[in-house]
């Protein structure tokens, strides 16, 4: 082989000599090609998303393509990790390397490898939660030789914009977080957001997205909502401080493990005689993801305004009529009404024990 490589550089001296000799004004340039083999061990998915519900279970594929000639070694490692809006940042689900495996905090007992065969890397997740919602990176390496590749899990539910008692524009990014939170529900990404304005969400008040961005839908543009002669779009208003801006929140849930329902009382109860009532049926107070999931993902329906956990008063139409939201399938608002006065019949949620 050297010799044959010592070869090669004489002929190219000799040739560029010859061409010196020959025209001695021209400028001669060359480029050197070297080329090395590919890639022996490389990571496929059959499916670069997957959808699934919270409560369910749902299988990541991530298998191995390799050169015949790579045995596989006792000491290949297998790391599952979760994107974060912080691309820099990485949350650790799971790893296996031969017989000894790990599984990470909230993934802790709920992930497995499916490994139906030696090449299989797929991440088997279990009773999903709404925090597993996002991408997922797959990592394989086995001595030299490495692959990653990514999947999307993405969950069956509803966006719904939501703000307080205090009002429009009262809460930060850390607010916001906790505001879903209390309400079953986490606060929404962009895809989720994009995905319900080309299902024809419409909402002209800004509200915080899980990348710490501020936007909102508008499907009919209009003057208070960035002008009659825009376009129709997600209005963006770009990343926000944190700590310093207020808006209101565009909130995402899923399916629940439960049963919604209008509690059917003799009278109509103050805020408090309505928890009372729900506790009493052996259930708790709703909570407004509680009703839009209802609402969006089994089509509940009733025409009852009703007590909700956060002091507001709503209620789900998913056949508009007369009386009961005659336009538009809705959740409709009627405010947060005095707790003390106000009457109205409730919500209740009974989780499944």
């Amino acid at each position: 082989m050297i010799p044959a490589l010592i070869c090669a550089l004489v002929s190219v001296s000799v040739a560029e000599n010859a061409l010196d000799v020959l025209y001695p004004d021209l400028e001669v340039s060359r480029t050197i090609y070297v080329t090395e083999d590919g890639p022996r061990l490389t990571l496929v998915a059959e499916q670069s998303k997957v959808v699934s519900r919270r409560g369910g279970n749902v299988t990541l594929p991530c298998k191995i393509q390799r050169d015949q000639s790579l045995a596989p070694s006792r000491k290949m490692r297998i790391k599952w990790t979760k994107l974060t809006s912080d691309y820099l940042k990485e949350v650790d689900v799971f790893v296996a390397m031969d017989y000894n495996k790990k599984s990470f905090g909230s993934f802790h007992g709920r992930v497995h490898l499916q490994s139906s065969s030696p090449v299989d890397c797929s991440l088997v997740i279990t009773d999903i939660t709404l925090e597993d919602y996002g991408k997922y990176k797959c990592e394989v390496i086995d001595g030299l030789e490495d692959g990653t590749v990514v999947v999307s899990l993405d969950l069956e539910g509803v966006i719904f914009p939501y703000f307080p008692r205090l009002g429009r524009y009262n809460l930060n990014f850390y607010d916001a977080e906790r505001a879903c939170r209390d309400q079953d529900a986490i606060v929404a990404s962009f895809d989720q957001l994009y995905d319900a304005w080309r299902g024809g969400m419409d909402w002209c008040n800004a509200g915080w997205l899980s990348d710490g961005t501020v936007q909102y839908p508008i499907t009919t543009p209009r003057e208070p909502c960035g002008g009659k002669d825009t376009t129709p779009g997600i209005r963006n208003y770009g990343v926000r401080d944190k700590d310093k801006s207020h808006y209101d929140v565009f909130c995402f849930t899923s399916y629940h493990t439960g049963r919604f329902y209008y509690l059917i009382h003799p009278s109509k109860l103050t805020y408090d005689e309505a928890v009372r009532a729900c506790q009493k049926d052996g259930a708790q107070i709703a909570k407004v993801g509680q009703m839009f999931a209802a609402w969006k993902l089994l089509g509940y329906d009733r025409c009852d305004a009703g007590w909700l956990a956060d002091g507001s008063v709503r209620y789900p139409i998913s056949r508009p009529r007369r009386r009961c939201s005659p336009t538009e399938a809705a959740v409709r608002f009627s405010g947060f009404p005095d707790k003390k006065h106000k009457l109205y019949g409730v919500y209740c949620f009974k989780g499944n024990n």
